[in-house]
């Protein structure tokens, strides 16, 4: 390999989790044509938000290089719902929501892609098949084979139920990489196993099989669980910038590196104070979506919110209990004098914050790190920053 394939094939591992088989990748970028790379995409939900950024700036990476994106759109494989990470059977969309979210999403991916290299595809061009072409399909996989996928295996070990149709769903997955002809795919960790089972499927069609990158994924702003929009704790890119700011300013201290080394591509500073740190990463990913001026106005809109005309200069500190998650009703009970259904009252109504931002009635156990540094505010004029003790 030349010093420009090595210098490519380093850019283009930097943040992934793995990339297999190895060396494959360095293989394949040493052939000198153009490589067709390939994500698939079901579309569940009409947004993108910055948990698919982290992999579709990767496939801007490659673009840079040269190579063809191949977006698919899994416009069959959302009806039958990949299982992965779920212990049960994901719910079944209709053709005409697939069909919305299909198309917001394809627009929204252009914020990260180039449009004018990104081949996008629907896999109901190839997947809609007569049932002798699935035969054929389904004789390139085991049972045993499709169960060894975690949430299979374990789902089988508990006695849970595992329909007929989500363990198609890995060798729709793989067809899409015969019907495009991938010569490598990017996915989640999570889809770890359905990439590779695709090398399996081209290799049955006789054709070259695919590298995989892996990615990390990103945690949502609860710091606990991945971003999604089903969660409630997802960025999307399309959301109003004071909305993107502000949402970026609840990401907890402890994952605020994963977001710099994943969106930003450069390490979190560590001897930087956390809200300013903070500030800045709101600031920069605000910009990118929706230009220095909306990013600086949303930045403005915070301060006046949340910090100017809210939080005093001396405040009271307070430890926080023990443990990683904290009790809220039972935290601003033992902190402000109030009853646990007093408490539970107020968080319902609006009227407690968390460094100036309302928190919403359903938020009633907080990660210990969020609270962190913090000010709680019960009111317009009683306040403590909590500390770990």
């Amino acid at each position: 390999m030349t010093d420009s394939g090595r210098s490519a094939a380093k850019m283009l591992l930097r943040n992934a989790v793995e990339a297999l088989p190895e060396g494959a990748l360095e293989r394949k970028l040493g052939e000198g044509r153009p490589l067709r790379v390939k994500l698939g995409i079901d579309p569940t939900a009409p947004d993108i938000h910055l948990g698919h950024v982290v992999v579709l700036r990767k496939l801007r990476e490659f673009q840079d290089l040269g190579h063809v994106v191949v977006l698919i759109i899994g416009d069959y494989t959302a009806r039958v719902g990949d299982p992965s990470g779920w212990s049960v059977e994901r719910p079944l969309l209709d053709a005409e929501q697939v069909d919305h979210n299909a198309a917001t999403f394809q627009r929204q991916a252009f914020a990260v892609l180039d449009a004018e290299r990104t081949e996008v595809r629907r896999n109901g061009e190839w997947l809609d098949m007569g049932m002798e072409d699935l035969f054929r399909l389904a004789r390139t996989s085991t049972v045993a084979q499709l169960l060894e996928r975690d949430d299979f295996a374990n789902r089988y070990a508990a006695g849970e139920p595992i329909s007929i149709l989500e363990l198609l769903y890995p060798l729709l997955q793989g067809y899409d990489s015969v019907a495009v002809r991938a010569d490598v795919e990017l996915g989640g960790t999570d889809q770890k196993f359905n990439l590779l089972r695709a090398r399996a499927i081209q290799e049955a069609y006789e054709v070259s099989p695919q590298t995989v990158l892996t990615m990390p994924i990103l945690p949502g702003i609860d710091g606990v669980r991945r971003m999604s929009k089903s969660l409630g704790n997802y960025v999307g890119v399309a959301e109003a910038p004071d909305e993107m700011f502000g949402k970026l300013m609840r990401v907890p201290d402890d994952v605020m590196p994963a977001y710099y080394e994943l969106l930003l591509d450069e390490p979190l500073d560590s001897g930087r104070p956390a809200v300013e740190s903070k500030r800045a990463l709101a600031s920069a990913l605000t910009a990118r979506f929706h230009g220095e001026a909306a990013a600086r106005a949303a930045a403005e809109h915070f301060n006046e919110r949340h910090v100017e005309r809210t939080i005093p200069a001396e405040v009271e500190e307070a430890g926080l209990p023990p443990g990683e998650r904290v009790h809220l009703p039972a935290l601003l009970g033992e902190r402000f004098g109030l009853s646990r259904s007093e408490a539970r009252r107020l968080l319902a109504q609006g009227g407690v914050r968390l460094d100036g931002e309302q928190l919403e009635g359903g938020e009633m156990d907080l990660p210990a790190s969020r609270l962190d540094g913090a000010v709680l505010q019960l009111g317009k004029r009683r306040f403590v920053r909590l500390r770990r003790s």
